[in-house]
């Protein structure tokens, strides 16, 4: 069975000079690819594909290529694709080019990687790029702040990299050079280069006049088109992201065009206006269509099915508008197909898709895009739900946190909140609030685990620390009652679960529920006539606050103390000290000292204590910004758990 086809675009152009390249002539590949978090996986099938492509052809520089070689093209591509995909968010356009020897015997692949950010800056109106980063040429890496830390890597891998920037774009290419162009000649990989292009080959777009063969889906072709797009469809959370990526499979590889219609969701309001995703295989027919769509919305009856069903050309309604009752300017005749998307027997949306010309769309390529629809459905049913999850936490966790927290006289307060990104509830949760007695207590917690659990016990511990501050409890006894609370409360939950254990026959019952633990920094702060305040805090179970003088010295303020929740006779105490103007008091949650590089913590080594010294004589704005930093920067991959940081400073 003949394989899918190549979705790219292979050319031989003349070699232009750059830093360390030996001009001549240069075999070219070419893609574009989305923004999305899959886009660093297929350059890398893209670039092993093309390798293995050249090497096949017999093209003289080729045979000089190594796994080595190899290995470094696919982590110089993924390093520079992952940052445009990061830091720009647009479509992605990658160029690997052989540059063949000149007068010397030397060859080296070329590596281009093109973003769209309009926000790009030039100087003036002048097209011309701007000049490289210092030593870039040469291997050496400019300040990693401003060019990222991926850029390390390349500079290590490349003998000369460069950055181009012009109006509506960034370029970043690599040089590396061919270990050894005259080894004899390696043996075409077939089978490696329709691997590597899959990816790819799905996601990119072909070149606008490509025959396409349908007959490549009557076998193994269907499966595997279906196997591929499940798993590019089923990583989106976004719905409007998974519309788009479907059109960009259907076009042009099962159709000319196509247009999706996404439903409101039930409860939202009807008259909501719903985009539709346009694709066309001729960018100047993508505008036509849509004009004609908005001028007559497309729709199918209620008891339309999942299948196919027959629909007139979107355009055909207004063919009056064009001259002499011509179709319209990219616009020609052609069948076109509806189908309904479905997920859990609710409709989700609509699919049109059309082809140009008299012939009508193959059963088999017909019964693909059903399949395909039912997957869409799958897909945007998932995004829909997680939607709904994360709009709940979000508005669950506004509703456990403080909307504002009080000025404290004397002093400059700055927070740092960031719940990790797994759409559920965070287990952390600060406040700052005023007392009677002129008096301000400042609080952060952290629950044991997230979600639904750690909200009941965030519900229950931010009031009641309210009411027993604003009782005139003293630090340590607010503790002790808050502690005496949570084991009432887990003694309740125990004996309801008791209860249920015997209405069920004895059987043990698993709810998902977790023990109440709470970790918690507790602290009173008074100002004090001749300036700066006295605080008195208690740590228990806590990452222990810092107390940074103007000098650059670091101490905790508080000594260790026991989880609430989870010892019944305990005795809170409480260490009092002044903040004096110009000390700093840097308070934490784990997510920050236990915020993991490989094997190794952020606190390791007192960390936080070294990174909060180099904050002597900031701000505490600056001072939560530099921390937060260097929490960010500590791995590579970001935090998993909640990161929370309040900084007191003494006006």
């Amino acid at each position: 069975m003949a394989p899918l086809p190549l979705q790219r675009d292979t050319v031989q152009r003349p070699g232009t000079s750059r830093a360390g390249c030996v001009p001549g002539r240069r075999p070219a590949s070419r893609t574009s690819l989305p923004g999305i978090p899959l886009a660093p996986s297929a350059a890398r099938r893209f670039v092993r594909a093309a390798l293995a492509e050249w090497t096949g052809l017999g093209v003289p520089a080729a045979v000089g290529f190594s796994d080595r070689l190899a290995d470094d093209a696919v982590t110089v591509t993924n390093e520079l694709v992952t940052n445009a995909v990061v830091h720009a968010g647009t479509t992605v356009d990658l160029v690997i080019t052989l540059e063949e020897g000149g007068e010397e015997p030397s060859a080296a692949l070329v590596l281009e990687v093109t973003d769209h950010h309009p926000a790009r800056p030039v100087s003036g109106d002048d097209p011309a790029p701007e000049p490289e980063p210092a030593g870039a040429a040469a291997g050496e890496l400019p300040d990693p702040a401003e060019y990222g830390r991926g850029l390390q890597l390349v500079a290590t891998l490349a003998d000369s990299w460069g950055i181009t920037y012009r109006t509506g774009r960034k370029t970043v290419w690599a040089r590396l050079p061919v270990d050894d162009w005259s080894a004899p000649p390696a043996q075409p990989e077939a089978d490696a280069l329709r691997r590597g292009l899959r990816a790819a080959e799905l996601l990119a777009p072909v070149a606008r006049r490509t025959e396409r063969d349908d007959t490549v889906w009557d076998g193994r072709g269907a499966p595997a088109f279906l196997a591929e797009a499940s798993d590019l469809l089923a990583g989106q959370l976004d719905e409007g992201l998974v519309a788009a990526i479907a059109g960009q499979l259907l076009v042009p590889r099962l159709a000319d065009w196509c247009a999706i219609r996404l439903e409101a969701e039930s409860g939202k309001s009807a008259a909501e206006p719903r985009p539709v995703q346009v694709r066309h295989r001729d960018e100047s027919g993508a505008e036509a269509l849509r004009a004609a769509l908005e001028t007559a919305p497309f729709t199918l009856p209620a008891a339309t099915g999942s299948g196919p069903v027959p629909v007139p050309v979107p355009w055909s309604a207004t063919r009056a508008e064009g001259a002499g009752g011509a179709p319209r300017p990219g616009c020609p005749d052609g069948a076109a197909l509806a189908f309904r998307i479905t997920a859990g027997g609710r409709t989700l949306g609509t699919v049109i898709v059309g082809r140009e010309g008299d012939a009508p769309v193959p059963e088999a390529v017909s019964s693909l895009i059903e399949d395909f629809v039912r997957r869409l459905g799958l897909a945007v049913g998932a995004a829909r739900a997680y939607t709904r999850q994360a709009t709940i936490s979000r508005i669950l966790q506004r509703g456990l946190l403080p909307s504002k927290v009080a000025d404290i006289p004397g002093v400059t307060s700055a927070l740092v909140y960031e719940p990790s990104d797994d759409g559920v509830v965070g287990g952390d949760f600060y406040d700052i609030f005023p007392c009677p007695g002129d008096r301000w207590c400042f609080v952060l917690g952290d629950v044991q685990g997230s979600g639904p659990e750690a909200a009941v016990v965030t519900g229950l511990a931010r009031p009641w620390l309210r009411l027993l501050s604003r009782e005139g409890f003293g630090v340590g006894e607010v503790l002790d009652r808050l502690n005496r609370l949570l084991l009432d409360d887990a003694m309740e939950a125990a004996e309801a679960a008791a209860l249920m254990v015997a209405a069920a026959g004895g059987q043990q019952l698993h709810d998902g529920t977790q023990p109440r633990f709470l970790s918690l920094l507790y602290g009173e702060v008074v100002p004090l006539p001749g300036g700066g305040v006295r605080c008195t805090v208690a740590s228990a179970g806590h990452p222990l606050p810092l107390l940074l003088r103007p000098d650059g010295s670091v101490r905790p303020a508080a000594e260790p103390q026991v989880l609430l929740g989870v010892v019944e006779e305990v005795a809170y105490e409480s260490q009092v000290f002044d903040l004096a103007p110009g000390d700093t008091l840097l308070c934490v949650t784990d997510g920050v000292t236990e915020r993991r590089s490989g094997p190794l913590m952020f606190d390791d080594g007192d960390g936080l204590a070294r990174a909060l010294a180099g904050c002597a004589g900031l701000p505490a704005d600056a001072t939560a910004e530099r921390l937060r930093r260097a929490v960010h920067e500590f791995a590579e991959q970001p935090p998993d758990d909640d990161v929370a940081l309040l900084v007191l400073h003494a006006d």
